[in-house]
C-alpha cells in the first residue's frame, strides 16, 4: 500500500480543522454593539438654575455590550449578554459614580423557539421597556416625559434594572407575548413583575405590573406600579398613549401618571412630541412637554434637535434644549 505524501496529509489535516472550525462558528456567535450619544445644550430643573454643557446620553444613555448565542440542538440555545453604561462626555463608566460596570444587563440563560427564554442575572425591567416603547422619545432620561415621570421624579422605585433576578419571556403567539421576573430577597428585597403585550399590524399594547420591596434597612420605598401603554401607526403618524398608577406603601402617597405623544415622518427623519403629567394624591402636579426633530444621516447615525418645558406647581418653570448626535454600532 502506498503511503500518502506528507504534504498531502498536512493539507488534508488543515482542511479538516478548517471545516470543523467553520462548523463550530456556524453553531455559535458573539456580537459587539452599542450606542454613543453626545450633545450640546442647556438644562434647568423646575425651581433651579440653568446650566449649559456638553452632555452624554440626553436622548439615549450611551452604552456598549457583548451578546452571544450557542445552538445546542433541538431548537435549544444558550445565550448571554453583558452591557455597561458610560458617560461619553467624560469617559467615566456607568450612569453615575458608583454604578456597577455592567449595570445595563448581565445575564445568561437558555432560549427555545417554542418555549421562550429563561435567564439569570441582572435584567432591564419590563416596566422600563414598556415605558420607552410607548412614548415618542423612547428611553430618553433627558427629554422623555414618560421616562422622567416614572424613573426620576420620586414615584416608582427600584431602578430600571434589577440584580439577582430570574426572567422568563414567552415566544410570540398570534401577536401576544408574556413575561415575568423575580429577584432574590438578598438582592432587591423580593421584587417581582408580570407583563403582557400584543403587537400585530399597526396596533401595539402593553400591560405591566411590578412590586418593589426594600431589603431590610435599604433606603428604598415599597411601591406597586401598574402601567397600560398603547400605540397605533396610521402611516402618516404614529400615536402613543400611556396611563399608570403608582402606590407608595412607605409614604402612603399615590400617583397617577398619564402621557400622550406622536411621531410624524418628515423628510429623512421625523418630528416627535410627547406630553406627560404626574397627579399625586398629595403634593404638586407636574406637567412636561417635549418636542424635537430627528434627522437620519444613515441607518446608524442620527442628528437631533429637541426642547422641553417642565413645570411643577409652585416652582419656576424648568426645561432645556439639546443639539446632538446618536451613533449605533
Amino acid at each position: 500500500m502506498k503511503r500518502i505524501p506528507t504534504a498531502l496529509r498536512t493539507l488534508a489535516t488543515a482542511t479538516l480543522l478548517a471545516t470543523l472550525a467553520l462548523g463550530a462558528q456556524a453553531q455559535s456567535s458573539v456580537n459587539v454593539y452599542g450606542l454613543m450619544d453626545l450633545s450640546l445644550g442647556s438644562t434647568k430643573a423646575p425651581g433651579g438654575a440653568s446650566t449649559t454643557a456638553v452632555d452624554s446620553g440626553k436622548m439615549t444613555t450611551s452604552y456598549y455590550g457583548f451578546g452571544g448565542r450557542e445552538d445546542l440542538g433541538g431548537g435549544l440555545a444558550a445565550t448571554f449578554r453583558i452591557e455597561g453604561f458610560l458617560r461619553a462626555a467624560s469617559g467615566d463608566a456607568g450612569r453615575f459614580t458608583g454604578d456597577p460596570q455592567f449595570s445595563r444587563t448581565a445575564s445568561v440563560g437558555l432560549s427555545s423557539a417554542g418555549l421562550g427564554s429563561l435567564t439569570l442575572g441582572r435584567h432591564t425591567t419590563a416596566l422600563f421597556v414598556s415605558t420607552l416603547g410607548f412614548n415618542a422619545f423612547g428611553d430618553s432620561f433627558g427629554y422623555s416625559p414618560s421616562i422622567r415621570h416614572y424613573f426620576t421624579s420620586g414615584t416608582t422605585t427600584g431602578d430600571s434594572g434589577w440584580s439577582d433576578s430570574m426572567a422568563y419571556n414567552s415566544p410570540v403567539w398570534g401577536g401576544f407575548k408574556a413575561g415575568a421576573m423575580v429577584t432574590s430577597k438578598t438582592g432587591n428585597g423580593g421584587n417581582w413583575s408580570v407583563n403582557l403585550g400584543y403587537g400585530a399590524g399597526p396596533l401595539a399594547v402593553s400591560l405591566v405590573h411590578q412590586q418593589v420591596k426594600k431589603d431590610g434597612a435599604a433606603a428604598v420605598a415599597d411601591t406597586d406600579t401598574t402601567q397600560l401603554g398603547a400605540s397605533y401607526d396610521f402611516g402618516v403618524a404614529k400615536a402613543f398613549l400611556q396611563l399608570g398608577q403608582v402606590d407608595n406603601a412607605t409614604t402612603g402617597n399615590d400617583y397617577t401618571i398619564s402621557g400622550m405623544g406622536a411621531r410624524v415622518p418628515l423628510g429623512a427623519g421625523a418630528v416627535i412630541a410627547q406630553y406627560g403629567q404626574i397627579s399625586p394624591q398629595t403634593g404638586a402636579d407636574r406637567q412636561t412637554l417635549s418636542v424635537g426633530y430627528l434627522h437620519n444621516l444613515s441607518k446608524r447615525s442620527e442628528l437631533y434637535a429637541v426642547a422641553m418645558h417642565d413645570k411643577i406647581d409652585g416652582l419656576s418653570s424648568g426645561g432645556g434644549y439639546s443639539l446632538g448626535i446618536r451613533h449605533r454600532f
